[in-house]
């Protein structure tokens, strides 16, 4: 367990409790040894445990979190068949239980690799990645959820009054980059014409930590809470998010939206970077990092 929460509210799924789940719930996996992942593995919303070798446990720790098994369980079966990769379709759905209060999931562990998460120069990567995209955005998304207000595949309007209240606290750090220049961008980006064709259905959170690869070429996409309908802009960010160099103009000339798009993409790069680096920079400092890289990316290219 990290030394110092991420969140101050939250609430951290135990090895015992998963294993009285998972008793009570999955007899079938009873005798299966429960193990936590390494920290370095955890992300932002969900502690990870192993079932034996082939499964893993998603626990929500926060609540913004909580929704994400049934998304998962409803929606992930319905698109996996249109994507050129794996993705964690819930193999059970679980009840709380155990002193633990929310809904979990138990999905199949991929085997593989992530790519370096403060940046990968591999076009071929790139190119798998955009491909994932397309896909994704090529499937119907009649019925689909769509995105609320403030989440990314929305307007990028709805973000502004975050990053408006976080600038003057930036200001107060060094981070690596001018808080007037970041300013500027996003105002550059805030002046994009929003999406006007139709939705499409969205990752949303296309990062290198939800990224598995092996021999180099993506074999998974996982973590789908962000999964929605909606502007395809935050799909296009992973060309900030993930790539680097040559990756990077390989990914944004693959996925092939237009030049507003592509302002918007640096919008949903910017925003939760700003804001992150505020929220993270005590708790999780890999994700701060991760932060000002971005609104560095954001500035130069938008310079």
């Amino acid at each position: 367990m990290p030394a110092v929460p991420i969140h101050d509210d939250e609430i951290r799924a135990t090895v015992g409790q998963v294993r009285r789940l998972v008793a009570a719930q999955c007899p079938q996996w009873a005798d299966l040894p429960v193990t936590p992942l390494p920290d370095e593995l955890e992300g932002t919303d969900h502690v990870l445990f192993r079932i034996g070798n082939e499964l893993v446990a998603r626990m929500p720790k926060i609540a913004w979190a909580v929704d994400q098994a049934d998304s998962d369980a409803r929606w992930l079966p319905l698109l996996v068949s249109h994507l050129p990769v794996r993705i964690p379709v819930p193999l059970h759905v679980g009840e709380p239980g155990a002193g633990y209060p929310w809904r979990w999931t138990v999905v199949p562990w991929v085997v593989g690799s992530t790519p370096p998460r403060l940046g990968c120069d591999d076009v071929l990567l790139a190119r798998d990645v955009a491909a994932f995209v397309r896909a994704l955005h090529g499937v119907d998304p009649a019925g689909g959820p769509f995105k609320p207000p403030g989440s990314r595949g929305s307007a990028l309007l709805h973000a502004d009054e975050g990053v408006r209240r976080v600038l003057p606290r930036l200001a107060g750090h060094d981070d690596g980059f001018d808080v007037t220049a970041a300013e500027a961008a996003w105002d550059a980006c805030l002046a994009a014409p929003d999406w006007d064709r139709d939705p499409v259905w969205i990752h949303g959170d296309l990062q290198p930590g939800n990224l598995i690869t092996d021999c180099g070429r993506l074999a998974a996409v996982i973590d789908f809470g962000a999964l929605g309908v909606g502007d395809p802009a935050p799909d296009v960010a992973p060309a900030l998010w993930t790539f680097t160099g040559a990756a990077r103009e390989a990914y944004r000339e693959a996925i092939g939206y237009d030049d507003a798009t592509w302002r918007r993409a640096c919008g949903w790069a910017l925003a939760p970077s700003l804001t992150g680096i505020d929220y993270y920079r005590h708790t999780f400092p890999r994700m701060a990092e991760h932060g000002r890289r971005m609104v560095r990316a954001v500035i130069a290219e938008l310079a």
